[in-house]
């Protein structure tokens, strides 16, 4: 326990034909520490081993590759004499372990931090590690983003901070040591991000549209103008493409013969057809042999009303597209089809079965079928069927030619009307007046005006030179003037039915 410091750290020549390097100061405190746990009877041998030349040391084992334990000391067999050359320096930690065999002298106090005297000069690391330093990341480029930060997996140090610099060659060392392996930067860092789909590159800035100017528009000049009123034709022909709300059945009478019901049931029924384009029947109802099949539609077959009851039972029984076809069998068409015709019976001896319930039931029928009948009655007022018209009629016309005889038979027909307790047909029926001959008579004008005051209207209808021969009426070869006659004059029947 006698040592000096110089005798602790001044070397000599040494065994290996070298001058000894100066130990360094922890050495002489370990050995310190060491001869103080071996008591006072170890103290002579101590003395002998130094003045005995020992053998030389061996020599310290280079520091090999990492093995995960760099940086921690590790135990020596048995402890270098101070006299020989002293070791070459290491890296130490911060703390040092003790085995529990040393004590160290209470009288020796550690020093808590050593500095090295300017006059001891240690051997320089064979490969000291140098202190690494993160290199600073650099500023991400505008249109570059940094990727986000992945957790480290565990059993690997948490790897720098990334950039777009290259790393140094002592840090690259430094991190293998620490067993990490540094993921290598791709070559084209922008195009390899894009593929992972971390790289999202800012759109280029789309340029604003040229802003155009639109054309100035001068505001126009709003002139307000009455609507042109509708013409009387106009509105004839709406009344007639309304809806009916059903079908309805229209009365053509005037007890007297040559008044021409016939014609104004063949026109009436034509010029509704020619607006309605269906569904418009004509249907003689006369009892004595009338002419209405002859007048009006194509003679296609030569079935009547008697036909028709014969198979009467057979027929009302069906229904929708079947009834249509079937009941077909037993009409006749116009040629321009715009209107079917229900011949009568030309043999006399069969107005005696058209009884009340047989026109009942075909009343019936052809409601069923068509949306407007025209019904050219006989000239019996006392025969069940007339009165079975009458009452079913939902639309008296009162037919008259400017003759006194006919304006009294028609008169007389409507106070028979009053007594029979259908005034109400007969006040709201239309007087149709046909002009046999052209131009205009005085007593046209007095029945105008007498029979405004028996019935709702009267109406006019001009004469027309086709209609004078007698034969088939082509409603298309009548004078322009004489089909918008007709066109008003049925507008005044159906008015009162529209919708």
């Amino acid at each position: 326990m006698g040592w000096g410091r110089g005798e602790a750290v001044d070397g000599s020549e040494t065994g290996w034909g070298r001058q000894a390097e100066p130990a360094p100061r922890w050495r002489a405190l370990l050995d310190r520490a060491r001869l103080a746990g071996r008591g006072a009877e170890h103290h002579d041998v101590d003395h002998r081993a130094e003045e005995t030349p020992a053998p030389p040391p061996e020599t310290l084992p280079r520091r090999a590759a990492g093995t995960g334990w760099t940086g921690r000391a590790q135990a020596v067999a048995r402890p270098a004499d101070a006299s020989f050359g002293a070791e070459p320096a290491y890296r130490v930690e911060a703390t040092y372990r003790v085995e529990p065999a040393y004590r160290v002298d209470p009288r020796y106090g550690g020093e808590p931090a050593y500095q090295a005297e300017p006059a001891y000069r240690a051997e320089p690391e064979p490969r000291a590690e140098p202190s690494w330093r993160a290199e600073p990341e650099p500023r991400a480029e505008p249109s570059w983003r940094a990727e986000p930060v992945r957790p480290p997996e565990p059993g690997y140090p948490e790897p720098p901070p990334r950039g777009r610099g290259t790393a140094s060659v002592e840090s690259r060392y430094a991190l293998l040591d620490g067993g990490y392996q540094p993921e290598p930067a791709p070559a084209e860092s922008r195009y390899a991000l894009l593929d992972r789909g971390r790289y999202r590159p800012e759109a280029p800035p789309v340029p604003e549209p040229a802003r155009i100017e639109p054309p100035r528009i001068e505001p126009a000049r709003v002139e307000w103008r009455a609507p042109e009123p509708e013409t009387e034709l106009e509105r004839a022909a709406g009344v007639l493409r309304r809806e009916l709300g059903g079908p309805r059945v229209l009365a053509f009478a005037n007890p007297k013969g040559g008044v021409h019901k016939t014609t104004a049931t063949v026109l009436a029924a034509a010029t509704v057809g020619s607006v309605r384009g269906r569904g418009v029947l004509a249907w003689d109802d006369n009892e004595l042999r009338g002419t209405l099949g002859l007048r009006a539609g194509s003679a296609r077959h030569a079935r009547t009303i008697r036909h028709l009851i014969h198979d009467l039972a057979q027929i009302e029984i069906l229904e929708g597209a079947t009834l249509l076809e079937h009941l077909d069998d037993y009409l006749r068409h116009a040629s321009d089809g715009s209107y079917d015709v229900l011949a009568g019976e030309e043999s006399p001896r069969f107005a005696q079965r058209l009884d009340q319930f047989t026109v009942k039931r075909v009343l019936e029928l052809l409601r069923r079928t068509h949306d407007v009948v025209c019904v050219d009655t006989g000239n019996n007022v006392e025969s069940p069927n007339w009165r079975t018209v009458m009452q079913a009629a939902d639309q008296l016309v009162v037919t008259t030619v400017p003759r006194e005889d006919a304006a009294f038979s028609a008169d007389w027909m409507l106070d028979l009307l009053h007594e029979e307790g259908m005034g109400e047909l007969a006040d709201n029926a239309v007087t149709l007046i046909s002009c046999p001959t052209p131009g205009r008579t005085p007593l046209q004008d007095d029945l105008e005006r007498h029979f405004a005051t028996r019935t709702r209207a009267v109406a006019v209808v001009p004469y027309d030179p086709a209609l004078e021969t007698g034969s088939s009426i082509e409603y298309h070869q009548l004078q322009a003037e004489t089909r918008q006659g007709w066109l008003k004059a049925a507008s005044v029947m159906l008015e009162p039915f529209v919708r």
